[in-house]
């Protein structure tokens, strides 16, 4: 079944630690520190893959994880960066926070968004060495990498894309024109969920055109779902609106998904129309339309059923849409191609904790001043165990088992 929402949570590796290690050679008794820093966490990076269609690979998969820095060696060794987890999602996927803004607009191939950064590596005791303080038997602890809930919403990309009232004959006519395959029966809502076809024309262009579910009135509130239908038109450069010809008033008709558009928003409105007045071999169907609007490039008559009109529309598609130079469906304006989000930029503390070769130690101005939970998340992320000795300020404490 096409997958077109889906929710996961990313998780950026650990940073490794820093080491507590000093120099020791036969002819050096009393060398320096040597400690190394602790190797950053891998980042989750979500990349948009052209191969894939859907989100339905989501189902079973929910949480990504970067991989853990190594922590730093003696002899001034930087521990190795975490792994970075890549996690591939079709082209034009957007992504959400857990409070629904957009963070992130995977509209071409290859575009790539950090969703989830890893935790810096700990500086090692080297570092800590100072005229006055020569041999430190401190280092710092890897901090633990973001972690956001996050909702992945599937816009298609297309250059047309066929709408209309179900059972008007727009699976059936992306059948007759291009390669795509989708159910087709004469009972509405045959169409459950968005298919794409790729038409070809004789000169070796190609356009990718949507089908997708048949809309009803109040489609723009969520009637029949039809306002996550509509989501898939908003990329779409040119709208076949598919009239059935056999039906009384079908410019009435079309005015009714019309209000739908309008009142959707996203532009749909304002883009470009070719109308499509199927079902011309019904005996009695409409011969015209008689809707003038600025938006109706041209009205084509067709007929699904005997090939009508098919050859005249795969023409008016190739016309009305011009061709992309780099061969890419929509005009989707200038998007990077490198996406970088922070979702929980780390406030600043007033103290540091750091790890000793004996437990932890919580150091600086806010040492006192900040709110005990406050430390004691902080020294938890630290990786403290019970029975641990840990010093904030002049305070020398034994971490107790927790409850």
């Amino acid at each position: 079944m096409f997958q077109d929402r889906a929710r996961i949570v990313a998780r950026g590796g650990r940073g490794g630690n820093g080491a507590i290690s000093f120099r020791r050679e036969k002819y050096v008794p009393r060398g320096g520190p040597d400690g190394g820093d602790g190797g950053d966490g891998g980042d989750v990076v979500l990349v948009a893959d052209a191969a894939l269609r859907d989100l339905a690979r989501f189902r079973g998969k929910t949480r990504y994880a970067g991989g853990r820095g190594r922590h730093g060696e003696g002899g001034g060794r930087r521990g190795a960066d975490g792994e970075d987890a890549s996690v591939a999602v079709p082209v034009g996927t957007q992504v959400l926070d857990a409070g629904g803004a957009l963070i992130a607009d995977l509209a071409h191939p290859g575009a790539r968004a950090v969703v989830a950064a890893g935790g810096r590596g700990g500086a090692g005791n080297r570092r800590f060495a100072s005229p006055t303080r020569q041999a430190p038997r401190v280092a710092e602890p890897g901090l633990p990498g973001e972690e956001v809930e996050l909702e992945l919403r599937l816009k298609l990309l297309a250059d047309a894309a066929l709408l209309g009232y179900p059972n008007a004959g727009k699976s059936s006519l992306l059948r007759r024109i291009s390669n795509a395959r989708p159910k087709v029966a004469d009972y509405p809502f045959t169409t459950l969920a968005p298919v794409l076809g790729t038409v070809d024309a004789p000169d070796g262009r190609q356009l990718v055109v949507a089908d997708v579910p048949g809309l009803l009135e109040g489609a723009s509130r969520g009637v029949g779902l039809g306002d996550e239908f509509l989501a898939h038109l908003e990329r779409a450069r040119l709208l076949l609106h598919v009239v059935d010809a056999s039906e009384p008033e079908p410019e009435a008709r079309f005015r009714a998904i019309d209000r739908e558009l309008a009142a959707y928003g996203a532009g749909l409105a304002d883009r470009p129309q070719l109308v499509v007045l199927n079902k011309i071999d019904v005996p009695g169907s409409a011969t015209s339309f008689e809707v003038a609007d600025p938006r109706i490039r041209s009205v084509v008559r067709t007929s699904a059923l005997t090939g009508e009109g098919v050859d005249e529309l795969k023409r008016a598609l190739f016309e009305l849409i011009p061709q992309e130079p780099d061969g890419a469906p929509g005009d989707l304006g200038d998007l990077a191609d490198y996406l970088v989000y922070r979702p929980a930029a780390h406030r600043r503390r007033p103290f540091r904790v750091l790890r000793t070769d004996r437990g932890f130690v919580v150091t600086g101005r806010g040492a006192r001043s900040a709110p005990r939970a406050e430390i004691e998340a902080a020294l938890r992320a630290a990786g403290v165990r019970p029975g641990a000795a840990v010093t904030i300020g002049d305070e020398a404490l034994e971490w107790e088992v927790e409850r």
